[in-house]
């Protein structure tokens, strides 16, 4: 391909003048311009993200005079210090919370597999300014609580690293272990994401045994329904998943099976991930589109083992409102 200039000559003014004359007095205009010229790469091209994917460390600037550490470092040269150069030095990946992380629960296409998350600043330790990440939690699904002003976290990196700031994130110090804690370049697949707590139940009495019978049989009712709605069967086209839902009356199994849902009364032993809801209407409510799965999650109404899984919350609540819009 021929070389093209990147400003074209249609935009470079002509070298001329002109003289104005205001309130009697004569002013000369003449054209004139000013360009700034300079590299840039389409992608994170940067010794900050080599470090990340390829060290799984952090980098950051810190200036030779004042010696503040700027993370990400993104000046060579200090503004607070006439510009004098910065040197690369590696931070620590503990740190703490500048602000309480606002969480995200329904996102666009892009970041839609990694819902909920918390998105806020840390200060890494031995670093001045704050890095901007991604937090989530060990205990289930993320809520309002875990993560506050202050929070002591640990940066975990992403078993597979891209190159972005994405290939990092925030678990609360207080969910992993001493020996965690010490290791650097702590990655994803060393963290134990199976073992949350369930919440406590309360002993099963008879009054709450004759509620989950009769909502077991109403749940039964609303899944014909969804699975008689072509509509609602392609929102959980190509998904499978197992699901053991205990409730204080009783325990039941929910299947997804590339478009097909059933719910069975009793446990299994080989589920992907478990709810435990204090009331079996919360999911009643969900399935028939009379409640939002998501607001009981966030209420703490109703607790998921895995945070990646509320992927799977979110396509059962899709089914119920496409079974809702194909009713009118």
């Amino acid at each position: 391909m021929a070389k093209k200039k990147i400003i074209p000559g249609a935009a470079i003014p002509p070298e001329e003048g002109r003289t104005l004359t205001i309130d009697g007095k004569d002013y000369l205009e003449l054209n004139d311009a000013m360009h700034t010229f300079y590299r840039r790469t389409m992608g994170e091209h940067s010794p900050f993200f080599f470090a990340m994917r390829d060290e799984k460390k952090i980098i950051g600037a810190k200036c030779t005079e004042c010696g503040i550490v700027r993370v990400p470092p993104m000046a060579d040269y200090c503004p607070d210090c006439n510009f004098a150069v910065t040197e690369a030095i590696d931070v620590a990946d503990p740190g703490k919370m500048l602000s309480t992380p606002p969480i995200t629960y329904f996102a666009h296409s892009l970041f839609q597999e990694q819902v909920p998350f918390g998105r806020g600043r840390v200060i890494l330790d031995g670093a001045d300014t704050a890095l901007s990440i991604n937090v989530y939690t060990t205990t289930g699904i993320l809520v309002p609580g875990i993560f506050h002003k202050g929070t002591e976290i640990k940066l975990v990196f992403r078993d597979k690293r891209v190159g972005r700031v994405s290939d990092v994130f925030g678990l609360p110090a207080s969910e992993l272990s001493e020996e965690q804690l010490a290791t650097k370049g702590l990655q994803e697949k060393d963290i134990s994401w199976e073992a949350a707590t369930e919440p406590k139940m309360p002993k099963a009495g008879a009054k709450s045994k004759s509620v989950f019978e009769k909502t077991l049989k109403a749940m039964q009712q609303v899944v014909a329904d969804l699975n008689d709605c072509e509509r609602a069967k392609k929102d959980i086209a190509g998904w499978k998943r197992t699901i053991l839902v205990k409730t204080p009356g009783g325990n039941c199994t929910i299947r997804i099976d590339d478009g097909d849902l059933s719910i069975k009364k009793g446990g299994t032993t080989k589920q992907d991930f478990v709810m435990v809801a204090k009331k079996p209407n919360t999911i009643l409510n969900g399935l028939a589109y009379k409640g939002s799965l998501t607001e009981a999650i966030m209420m703490a109404d109703l607790w998921i083992s895995k945070n990646i899984e509320f992927m799977t919350v979110f396509k059962l609540e899709r089914m119920a409102r496409s079974l809702a819009r194909s009713r009118k």
